[in-house]
């Protein structure tokens, strides 16, 4: 036994040591060679962070420069300088003309009297016409002229409206043309009735209506210079370029940049008479400060006439921030009960046009500093009509050792879990935006104009993952006004 003994306190040849020596190195560089190769594999498998780049959220656009008339007020000027006795009138005719027996009687009577307007002259517009209007009144006497008709006499009375268009055309020289109709039009024609026949009274009373047509043409025409439209539209064209905020949190900036001025015709509305003009150009979103200064250069020649404006569009982005969708996944996980208490971690960022929701998974056997993750990467899909982000065909794609064992099925129900609930909406966001958008679109000018702007429809035009956040790119459109006038 002491022998054993010494035999064990003996030292082991050089040789031996070496060779045990060796082989732990050999182990100890296996084992960091595995580790290092793991990691480095996870490292690999796991989704890089790339962002989309920022693009442009510019769209081509118009917006309508338009000119207010107030036709009541053209009406009350027309009015004062047009007499209310139009015509006056005494003439003989014939107004006797029988066979009795044998004898052909022909005999002349006197006839007098007038006619006048009744009323105010309006003038209101219908589609892309002016009409002026006015009442009138006649009344004629009729007395024999010679023995034989000396006892024939009588009186009558009429009333009619007549009416005149004009169809407002700007020229391109920035000078108006009324282009009134050569003619009127009774909306009953009058005749006097004496003596036992008709008597039209429009041969008496014509004339001089077109002598009072002339002077409201010139009248008019006066008006309608004196606005200095071209004056008026460069002042429009140079507003126009001036930015909107049209959001504080985000600041959200609206630069539009006109190139081409079209006339788009004459509309009425009530007693109010529209000229348009059409600025066509872009309109370009900016998120997070305002857009540089952009000088308007000078009011380009009128193209172009065209029949009807084209509708105001923009880019509006909606911004979702990762934080949002991180708790949005975190508030579905805690709460699904087979998940027990397994998630610890949640990391949310983009891709390569996707989203990578990273779930850290504790595992029974895990120390303290255990790391467990698994990659979730899915495209996100928009429900415009819900106005919400899901994404649908969420995959893994890399779980390491929780695929394993009861850690795969686990994944399987998260993933599950967030295909049928994980949904973001974005539909307060928007209708923040838009209602800041519709009241900053409506302001007033300096100098007598006045901004008019209000969005109605809106429609998905792309999704950007961005380094700071999920931006839903919304194509809206509506209609967008500088107004001079009323």
């Amino acid at each position: 036994m002491s022998r054993c003994l010494v035999n064990r306190l003996q030292p082991r040849p050089e040789s031996e040591r070496g060779a045990r020596s060796r082989t732990a190195i050999i182990a100890a560089a296996t084992l960091v060679a595995v580790t290092l190769t793991t990691i480095s594999a996870r490292a690999a498998d796991k989704p890089e962070l790339i962002p989309d780049q920022v693009s442009q959220f510019a769209t081509t656009s118009r917006v309508m420069a338009t000119i207010e008339f107030s036709l009541s007020r053209l009406a009350s000027t027309i009015d004062h300088d047009v007499p209310r006795r139009l015509a006056t009138f005494d003439e003989r005719v014939n107004c006797v003309h029988r066979r009795v027996f044998v004898f052909n009687i022909n005999a002349n009577c006197d006839i007098e009297g007038y006619v006048e307007r009744t009323g105010p002259i309006s003038i209101r517009g219908r589609g892309d016409r002016v009409i002026g209007a006015v009442s009138i009144y006649g009344t004629a006497a009729g007395q024999g002229a010679n023995r034989f008709t000396a006892r024939i006499h009588g009186d009558t009375e009429a009333r009619a409206i007549v009416e005149a268009e004009a169809r407002p055309v700007l020229r391109h020289d920035w000078s108006v043309d009324l282009n009134f109709s050569d003619g009127f039009h009774w909306t009953e024609a009058p005749y006097l009735h004496v003596l036992g026949r008709e008597i039209p009274l429009a041969r008496y009373v014509e004339p001089r209506i077109r002598e009072q047509l002339a002077k409201v043409r010139g009248r008019a025409l006066a008006e309608a210079r004196r606005l200095d439209l071209r004056a008026k539209a460069s002042a429009a064209w140079q507003h126009a370029f001036e930015p909107i905020r049209l959001a504080d949190d985000p600041e959200v900036w609206l630069q539009v940049t006109p190139r081409d001025v079209a006339f788009a015709g004459v509309r009425a509305k009530t007693k109010v008479l529209e000229g348009s003009l059409e600025l066509s150009g872009s309109a370009e979103a900016f998120v997070g400060q305002a857009p540089p200064p952009l000088p308007p250069p000078p009011l380009p020649p009128l193209g172009q006439d065209i029949d009807e404006p084209g509708a105001f569009d923009m880019i509006l982005p909606v911004a979702i921030s990762y934080d949002a969708l991180r708790q949005k996944v975190m508030d579905l996980l805690v709460a699904a009960p087979a998940n027990n208490g397994a998630v610890r971690d949640i990391e949310v960022y983009p891709s390569q046009g996707n989203i990578v929701i990273g779930v850290r998974l504790a595992q029974p056997s895990d120390g303290p500093d255990g790391r467990n993750w698994v990659y979730l990467v899915g495209t996100p899909q928009v429900d415009s009509d819900m106005q919400s982000i899901g994404l649908p065909q969420l995959a893994a794609t890399v779980t390491g050792d929780s695929a394993t064992g009861g850690g795969a099925a686990s994944i399987n129900d998260l993933i599950a879990q967030l295909r049928q609930n994980l949904t973001v909406s974005y539909e307060a966001a928007y209708h923040k935006l838009l209602d800041a958008a519709n009241q900053r679109l409506t302001r007033p000018l300096k100098n007598g104009f006045r901004m008019e702007g209000a969005i109605e429809s809106a429609k998905l035009d792309r999704v950007l993952l961005l380094a700071a956040g999920l931006t839903v790119a919304l194509h809206v459109s509506g209609n967008l006004k500088i107004v001079y006038g009323l």
